[in-house]
């Protein structure tokens, strides 16, 4: 895994095109999706019954598409980083999507391309796509445009 890293959030406008990753991969197990059901409220038995789900269309527990998402910004900075800075914000993202489930013992990986980089209320605003995976599978399970601003 190599991370891309900027010297400065100036740098970042020299990084649009570039591909990242892959990173090192997340084991998804069964505690972790228990964690995020508890955090969410979210008990939907395709996540939380393994006996259930045995029987179900995934053969197994599946992850939260939500619980994906939210491992983007962990992958993230493993795919980036920016050396000196004052300040970076999470200013959101866009385009999320869904193609693929993330059953349960699933090793989960990140890879990447800078969208855009540009100037942005006395910041660097810059959107990366984070694609993450799971290992042996032949589509991605989320996808995301991450939104970062980082303040020199």
């Amino acid at each position: 895994m190599t991370t891309l890293i900027a010297k400065t959030p100036s740098d970042l406008l020299d990084l649009v095109g570039k591909t990242l990753g892959p990173t090192s991969s997340l084991n998804i197990d069964q505690t972790r999706i228990n964690t995020f059901a508890d955090a969410t409220g979210d008990h939907q038995w395709i996540h939380v019954d393994p006996e259930r789900a045995a029987s179900g269309p995934f053969g197994k527990t599946i992850a939260h598409g939500y619980l994906s998402l939210s491992l983007a910004s962990h992958f993230l900075k493993q795919l980036i980083a920016v050396e000196t800075f004052s300040m970076g914000v999470n200013y959101g993202v866009d385009n999320v999507r869904f193609p693929a489930p993330v059953p349960v013992d699933s090793e989960l990986y990140g890879e990447g391309e800078v969208i855009s980089a540009e100037e942005f209320k006395g910041g660097y605003k810059l959107i990366v796509r984070v694609s993450l995976n799971v290992v042996g599978a032949d589509r991605p399970s989320c996808i995301v445009d991450t939104i970062s601003v980082f303040y020199p």
